[in-house]
């Protein structure tokens, strides 16, 4: 795989040819990019793959929600339908995306929840309509360059920053390094919980922030309670024979979570954002038939479960939620300074 990278370099090269004209048109206006008159938060990441994009929204939502209408706006990824939607209780996973279900299950009545490809569209709808979002949060709009966000929040993952990475299809980099400029705040995530502050200052010195940006380190934290078909605590998956469902990018600090936990699993691995088949259904089942033990349950990923509900009894979620190492009451006084900048 590692040789194949290499072999397709001169793609690369032409690929961030590309990316640099198309963003070096949008700067200087031959390609439009439209403002608004709300504040319009991007998140998003240089990199494909997961960066912890979902709990960063969630993380805003909550932060912003009682001060503000707000709304979150994603392209619903791998969705069946076009267009304009506002996410609601007949929406399925295959209408809206599996983040998108998942924010408006978890936010209900508290937030406005839409996806449409066409962000500048989405964000137009949205504001015509009745009591409309004082607050946009675009969900994985880093490269969306037809809309000009009032802050952008970069994520990158701790194990796979950014400035370690090379451009598509050599490295795993969507546009040039030279992208991170447009954020003003940078959050490195999934870092080990105990990261000291000299490895923070390492990651720092690798960054090499600019003076406006401010740099801010994350960690994944599991619920402690495992919700669905029914509420049990960690503890109690100890006590179960658990066939695993994962379908995430990298299910990888789950199974670390799941090891210090010590609960056992037998794990059924599938690609991110899966939309999960007949057949797979049908695999999935049978497998847990296979399972011996009469206490036994299937347990998945949050994002996993909105594309799995109603398709499989016995199955059950483990959530997740960001965290700050340090510094979250700075990154709070920033995001809403910058609401409040704007709304002057």
């Amino acid at each position: 795989m590692k040789l194949l990278r290499f072999l397709l370099f001169p793609f690369a090269v032409l690929y961030d040819v590309i990316t640099r004209i198309r963003n070096w048109f949008f700067n200087i206006g031959i390609l439009r990019s439209t403002s608004f008159d709300i504040p319009v938060i991007a998140v998003g990441n240089l990199s494909v793959g997961g960066t912890g994009k979902s709990p960063q929204i969630e993380y805003l939502i909550r932060l912003l929600k009682s001060d503000y209408r707000i709304a979150v706006l994603s392209r619903g990824y791998k969705r069946k339908t076009e267009g304009f939607q506002i996410v609601n209780d007949t929406h399925t996973a295959e209408d809206v995306g599996d983040e998108p279900l998942q924010f408006y299950k978890k936010f209900k009545n508290e937030v406005t929840i839409a996806v449409d490809a066409d962000r500048t569209n989405g964000i137009q709808q949205l504001l015509a309509r009745e009591n409309p979002p004082e607050v946009v949060l675009l969900d994985d709009a880093y490269q969306h360059r037809k809309v000009t966000a009032s802050t952008y929040i970069l994520l990158t993952k701790y194990n796979d920053l950014y400035v370690n990475d090379f451009l598509l299809p050599t490295g795993n980099l969507r546009e040039s390094r030279r992208g991170a400029k447009r954020a003003a705040v940078i959050v490195v995530t999934k870092c080990p919980e105990n990261l000291s502050e000299a490895a923070q200052e390492k990651i720092l010195q690798k960054l090499h922030p600019k003076s406006y940006q401010q740099v801010f380190f994350t960690t994944i934290a599991y619920d402690e309670t495992i919700k669905g078909r029914e509420e049990m605590s960690i503890e109690d998956l100890q006590q179960k024979e658990v066939l695993l469902i994962t379908g995430i990018a990298n299910p990888t600090p789950l199974l670390q979570f799941l090891k210090k936990k010590k609960v056992g699993y037998k794990q059924l691995n599938f690609p991110d954002h899966h939309n999960f088949t007949d057949k797979d259904i049908a695999t999935i089942k049978k497998a847990y038939e296979d399972l011996r033990s009469e206490q036994k349950i299937i347990l998945t990923t949050e994002k996993d479960y909105m594309r799995l509900e109603g398709k499989i009894n016995s199955l059950q979620y483990i959530a997740i939620k960001s965290e700050f190492l340090n510094g979250g009451e700075a990154f709070d006084a920033v995001v809403l300074q910058s609401v409040k900048d704007f709304k002057k």
